[in-house]
């Protein structure tokens, strides 16, 4: 039973709900402020998560070859539309877009909300670890984080937040009962290149939301597929090469 990830998937859609609510009656200084804090989380995260890195070759050429991938098939334009196919419905029946946001702004922002609830490597790893072990540990404590991110932008983005619940909770259940055919042929070092790889999209995720530079995070996703692949050529094809 997926409990860790039905729970996962809550915490993000209560969180939207309670900051889309409270979101007006807080001044705009105080959610800015918030926004920036929570950026700097995910850059510590991804820190956190990048020094787990044991192949720095094989990670740093998926993410150069699969951010390469995502700007020459446009993934970015497809999930910008998607987001705003999201958008749109729940802005018409609620109106809970915050005024003082452009559309360009509130769109890169919900971008970064998909990238970073959806495509999340500890959230990922969680989902695999759940499905093989029944441990949903990991699930639960992010699931705490994650109430408290999804209501800090709802208080910007309204309702549309909790939407991002729905392709979370299709992509941790697709992850969690595909489980115990992917983790046997997964190594530890594997485990840690793919963590390090989402600790890269993490930091960068953190530099977007505190405005620094705007990285082209959706178009980097594909380099989570290639992260396990690409630390297991290393380590077992051309690791032994040099050697």
């Amino acid at each position: 039973m997926p409990i860790g990830v039905i729970i996962d998937a809550a915490s993000v859609a209560l969180g939207g709900i309670l900051g889309a609510l409270a979101g007006h009656k807080l001044p705009e200084n105080l959610k800015v402020q918030l926004n920036i804090v929570l950026g700097l989380c995910s850059v510590g995260m991804g820190i956190s998560a990048v020094g787990l890195m044991k192949n720095m070759p094989a990670v740093i050429f998926a993410i150069v070859l699969g951010s390469g991938i995502g700007l020459a098939v446009g993934l970015g334009g497809w999930i910008n539309r998607g987001a705003e196919a999201m958008q749109r419905p729940v802005a018409r029946l609620l109106h809970s877009q915050n005024s003082s946001m452009s559309q360009e702004e509130f769109t890169a922002t919900l971008v970064t909300v998909i990238v970073l609830f959806c495509a999340s490597g500890t959230g990922i790893y969680g989902s695999l670890d759940a499905g093989m072990t029944g441990d949903s540990t990991i699930l639960i404590s992010k699931s705490i984080l994650d109430l408290f991110t999804a209501a800090v932008f709802a208080c910007n983005l309204g309702y549309v937040v909790s939407l991002v619940a729905l392709p979370r909770l299709v992509i941790f259940l697709a992850l969690f009962f595909g489980a115990k055919g992917i983790l046997p042929m997964i190594t530890p070092d594997m485990i840690a290149d793919f963590k390090a790889c989402g600790g890269f999209l993490m930091v960068a995720t953190g530099l977007r939301m505190t405005k620094i530079k705007a990285f082209p995070i959706a178009d980097m996703i594909p380099a989570m597929v290639l992260a396990m692949p690409f630390s297991w050529l290393w380590s077992s094809c051309i690791v032994p090469l040099l050697g």
